[in-house]
């Protein structure tokens, strides 16, 4: 009688182990769940704003080009002025 009270203890101890583990499972693939929309969204934000530094840069580099242009032709235009005031 006590052996069979041991294996039925035993027994329920079981079950009620792995049908915690089961809960604890699901609840940690529930929260990989959110991690990983958090963290997609996130580097949906992240690439959205790579986009808009590449898009300033890209406007940076064109505005300095228009200045190095102008730049060169005041160069020449104060050259030339120089040499008719010589």
């Amino acid at each position: 009688m006590k052996n069979s009270f041991k294996n039925f203890s035993l027994a329920m101890l079981t079950i009620l182990f792995l049908f915690s583990c089961g809960n604890l499972t699901k609840e940690a693939e529930n929260r990989l769940n959110e991690l990983q929309n958090k963290t997609e969204s996130l580097d949906s934000l992240i690439n959205k704003e790579v986009d808009k530094v590449l898009t300033l840069d890209t406007l940076i580099e064109n505005e300095r080009n228009k200045v190095k242009k102008l730049d060169t032709l005041i160069n020449k235009t104060s050259s030339r002025l120089d040499s008719i005031l010589k």
